[in-house]
């Protein structure tokens, strides 16, 4: 009886150490696989540029104020403004919590060097990183001051989280020889899964996100994607390079032909949208404040009131507070001053043409335009015409030095003589009318 109770003593012992020790493993595994914590979904995706530097500096800043405990963000993008990336990055490295880059297709030129700035990179099997030269809109490489300070801003982007700079800055420099991983002397390298593991540039290589979370362990952690919203859509389309000296030129046409067209109607219309979706667009993307939207305003005004005040200054005041707000609002000067270009030079041309075809009878200069003439025929006189005192005689009642009065056929009248002196009371004679002007000389 005693050794069954020792048996069952040791026996329910046993079952309460296994049972605590499961419990703790289980809680174990739990908080390991981040059970409780959350994690924000962030895509990094299509061009880099100022509209996507505003949804991500939205997106973290939200997943932040929501107690975040990890941020993934999910790039696919051929790269973009190298502004756009050093501001993206920058807000990147000042994230507090941990972060991981997941490359799901491509991570080129700007797009590399913001994944650099997260504490973990991971691949998808197919993704690329890396190309990233630097090259003008036009498509040409940058001079030499500009590739200088991007392959400096790779090398800090890579050592950043203390990654091996070199490869970095072969993704930028096609001078740097890495044949080992097809970047000979004269091409830019790009990294595969494989060779990013391998050189340190990748914790992993995993197929989807699912994958991803178990890899980090947080496989239990509740997921929040974030989405950019419908504004930032279009705040992103509205403000890419090639779309904004459209919407300038848009906007310069309507306003042209609405000037030769009666009344206000639909190129008016068309004009005035175009520049109010280039300015919603530049403050959805935190490019245009207050003050530039006031300018604008200003410089309307300024317009508006030309047309009721002579002298022309209103009008050069108002066009150059336009202006000044379009440059207020924008990005890059270079690229604003060649859009503003674009847009003035297709109204100068329109100008010219409907000037031509249509001249200033129309629209709204037959208002500010004088068109009447005063002729003669339609009984509208300026002056008498008094050729009939020519050959007539009378008496000087002034002196004429040389204007004067005279008498002529018992009327006074303002004559002038014909260049000399005549005194009071003299006999003089009209020898001829020019206008207004009666000319006499002294009758010796």
């Amino acid at each position: 009886m005693k050794r069954h109770r020792k048996r069952l003593a040791v026996y329910i012992l046993f079952v309460t150490v296994l049972t605590i020790v499961s419990i703790f493993t289980g809680t174990q595994t739990e908080a390991e696989q981040g059970e409780g914590e959350t994690v924000y979904i962030v895509p990094i995706e299509r061009e880099v540029e100022r509209g996507l530097e505003a949804f991500i500096d939205r997106a973290t800043t939200e997943a932040m104020e929501s107690g975040a405990d990890h941020i993934i963000f999910e790039i696919d993008t051929p790269g973009g403004r190298v502004d756009s990336a050093g501001q993206i990055g920058s807000h990147i490295q000042s994230i507090t919590v941990p972060t991981t880059a997941y490359i799901v297709n491509e991570a080129l030129s700007a797009g590399s060097y913001i994944a650099l700035f997260s504490d973990n990179i991971y691949f998808n099997p197919h993704a690329t990183m890396g190309a990233s030269g630097i090259i003008n809109q036009d498509g040409t490489a940058a001079d030499e001051k500009a590739q200088s300070a991007w392959l400096a801003q790779m090398r800090s982007a890579a050592e950043s989280n203390d990654r091996d700079p070199i490869y970095a800055a072969a993704m930028a420099d096609n001078s740097i020889d890495l044949p080992e991983y097809g970047a000979p002397e004269g091409q830019f390298l790009t990294l595969g899964p494989r060779e990013a593991v391998e050189v340190g540039y990748a914790e992993g290589i995993v197929s989807n996100r699912a994958e991803l979370l178990e890899e980090l362990d947080l496989s239990e952690a509740t997921i929040v994607e974030t989405e950019t919203s419908i504004a930032e859509e279009l705040a992103r389309f509205l403000t890419h390079p090639v779309v904004i000296p459209i919407l300038l030129s848009v906007a310069s046409i309507g306003l042209i032909v609405e000037l030769y067209s009666p009344g206000f109607g639909i190129p008016g219309i068309l004009g005035l949208v175009s520049l109010v979706l280039f300015f919603y667009g530049h403050v959805v993307a935190g490019l245009a404040g207050m003050e530039a939207l006031l300018l604008l305003l200003i410089g309307i005004g300024l317009i508006v009131a030309e047309f009721f005040v002579t002298g022309g200054i209103l009008g050069v005041l108002g066009i150059a507070a336009v202006i000044g707000s379009l440059f207020m609002s924008g990005y890059d000067m270079v690229h604003m001053s060649m859009s503003i270009g674009i847009a003035f030079l297709i109204a100068v041309i329109l100008a010219i043409i409907l000037f031509r075809r249509i001249g200033l009878n129309k629209g709204i200069f037959r208002h500010i335009v004088l068109r009447d003439s005063i002729a003669t025929e339609d009984g509208y006189v300026s002056s008498v015409n008094r050729l009939e005192l020519v050959g007539l005689e009378g008496n000087s009642l002034t002196p004429l030095r040389p204007s004067g009065l005279a008498e002529l056929n018992n009327e006074t009248i303002d004559v002038v003589s014909d260049g000399t002196f005549v005194d009071r009371g003299k006999k003089v004679k009209v020898i001829r009318v020019e206008g207004v002007r009666v000319v006499v000389r002294e009758v010796k």
